[in-house]
């Protein structure tokens, strides 16, 4: 029966609403309830990646990150000028740690998206960022990155 309340509590932490109970003979299947939560957690987690044009969910915040890839990632986004984002602590919720990376199918933290695409964790925005595509992707979202301004300056 525990599992079944901490089941609903982390599927109604991440928003969902819409808990389900299956029973067997009178008896509560806390299986079923966990798949519920998991199809509604994916659910969410689909509009929280489209709900800003950049989201990252990293360990720690931009403010304070709490590992040196979600650094990185903080790091390339000021190089950029780009302090509007929303940024997800997957150390404060270990249903989203988890959640992301199955949404994702992606292995890592950080991970960053745009308008809902996944792009990659730390190693591949890094390459972005090196050869210069982060400039296009961002332009693509509308966001002028800061080191084009930085190239005019110096010429």
């Amino acid at each position: 029966m525990n599992s079944i309340i901490t089941s609903t509590a982390r599927c109604l932490r991440l928003g969902s609403w819409h808990y389900r109970a299956a029973h067997n003979n009178g008896e509560l299947l806390s299986g079923w309830a966990r798949l519920m939560c998991s199809e509604a957690a994916q659910k969410n987690l689909a509009e929280i990646v489209k709900k800003d044009k950049v989201v990252v969910f990293m360990k720690g915040t931009p403010a304070q990150p709490m590992c040196g890839f979600s650094n990185a990632v903080v790091q390339i986004l000021r190089m950029h000028g780009v302090d509007n984002y929303a940024a997800y602590n997957v150390l404060d919720d270990q249903d989203i740690r988890q959640g992301i990376k199955t949404f994702s199918n992606w292995p890592t933290i950080p991970q960053v998206f745009f308008n809902g695409e996944f792009v990659g964790g730390c190693d591949i925005f890094l390459q972005m960022h090196q050869s210069g595509d982060l400039v296009e992707e961002l332009q693509k979202l509308g966001i002028r990155s800061a080191l084009l301004d930085q190239e005019k300056e110096s010429k």
